[in-house]
């Protein structure tokens, strides 16, 4: 009988013996110091090196506050404040949310155009990429258009005077032409208060028929259209109240008359520029004169016209018109071409020294003597931004509130 043999299947003896099925030996801990000896260490890792850490208690160090107690509420660094109580303990908005919200504070602010000069052609040439803005002389110029465009509360009339021959009626038709252009929400009206044959309703309308007659003895004058058509206008929407342009009539202007016209264009006009006679002592431009705001005295760049200029000037404070002095602006008129810049210059230093406002017109064929002003688009730009100086320079002084009996002189 032979013996069968029946195989054990024990597994070997490892490294792994004596520990349960599936379950991760536990490493031998080895000792640095003692690495080159293979001596083995059998101190826990943790109690070693400190990891993983245990909880215990925390010590308050230098850097680590101490233990918290229980205390009120400090409140935080909100950037919004608290919405205030209303009655009955509610809360209520602080405000609008939509007018908080600034559009300037959200939107880049885009640098103006120029509008003139090398750097307008510089802006074009580089399709708008090289923007320098506009010139200082246009900021300026920018800043009297605004000027003039301010508040006006009543009237305001301003009277031109001058000698025969210094472009008295031509400086008056220009300015009223700028005051209607840059003023549209207002009427102005230039009135020709010259006696001797004055020609300002030519130089601005020459079909303007009427004058100080029709007007002051139309008793059917109620509204603007019955005015409109007693008096003319040019393209720029200046009107005008002609003098007497017929020699054959020879109606002699007085204060009465003049008076009672302007009284009835009070009603619908709020700017007035009056062309006066070049006699001072004239009753009419006594009356004139009482009724002005601003005065512009007209002078050729000449010595000859200088000295009349002045002696207009002198005769405002003899007579106790200070006030009005004050707000005399001197006008050096090249009407011919043929001024010497010096004399101008020299003149100009001698009346600004003086205190005068003094503005410099240059010569313009536009303006020449006899034609229409039919607006101020014409003229060339230097011309046009005098006249915006000398209006910037009346409109300094326009009336804030409107008190219709304040004094002029």
């Amino acid at each position: 009988m032979t013996d069968h043999f029946e195989p054990q299947h024990n597994p070997p003896e490892s490294a792994f013996a004596g520990h349960p099925v599936n379950t991760p030996p536990a490493w031998p801990r080895v000792n640095p110091a003692a690495n080159n000896t293979g001596m083995q260490h059998t101190e826990p890792l943790q109690r070693r090196t400190g990891y993983p850490p245990q909880p215990g208690p925390i010590q308050p160090g230098p850097m680590q506050p101490g233990p918290m107690q229980p205390g009120p509420m400090q409140p935080g660094p909100h950037p919004h404040q608290p919405w205030p109580h209303g009655p009955q303990g509610q809360f209520t908005p602080p405000g609008s949310y939509a007018d908080a919200i600034r559009r300037d504070d959200l939107l880049r602010a885009r640098k103006p155009e120029p509008g003139r000069g090398w750097r307008k052609t510089l802006f074009k040439a580089t399709f708008g990429l090289v923007n320098l803005g506009p010139s200082p002389d246009e900021i300026q110029e920018a800043h009297q258009i605004n000027r003039i465009r301010s508040a006006l509360s009543g009237h305001y009339k301003v009277g031109v005077m001058g000698k025969g021959g210094v472009g008295k009626t031509t400086v008056s038709a220009s300015l009223g032409s700028l005051f209607a252009e840059l003023r549209q929400e207002d009427r102005v009206v230039a009135v020709d208060a010259d006696t001797a044959f004055g020609k300002l309703g030519s130089r601005v309308d020459p079909k303007a028929l009427s004058s100080y007659w029709e007007l002051a003895s139309d008793q059917h004058l109620e509204s603007f259209a019955d005015i409109r058509n007693r008096v003319g206008s040019n393209a720029a929407g200046l009107f005008v109240l002609a003098g007497e342009a017929s020699p054959a009539r020879r109606r002699v202007l007085d204060p009465a008359v003049y008076r009672e016209a302007a009284s009835r264009l009070d009603r619908h006009f709020t700017i007035s520029i009056i062309d006066c006679s070049s006699t001072m002592d004239s009753p009419v431009t006594q009356e004139v004169l009482r009724d002005l705001d601003a005065l512009i005295v007209v002078s050729s760049p000449w010595v000859d016209g200088a000295g009349a200029a002045g002696q207009t000037l002198d005769w405002l404070a003899a007579h106790g018109l200070n006030g009005l002095l004050q707000r005399t602006v001197l006008v050096l008129n090249d009407s011919d071409g043929h001024a010497d810049k010096r004399t101008r210059s020299v003149l100009a230093q001698q009346f600004t020294g003086q205190g005068q406002a003094v503005v410099e017109v240059p010569f313009d064929g536009h303006l020449r003597p006899g034609g229409v002003i039919a607006g101020t688009r014409e003229m060339a730009p230097a011309t046009r931004r005098k006249f915006i100086e000398i209006a910037a320079l009346l409109a300094a002084n326009f009336p804030t509130s409107d008190d219709r009996h304040r004094e002029r002189s």
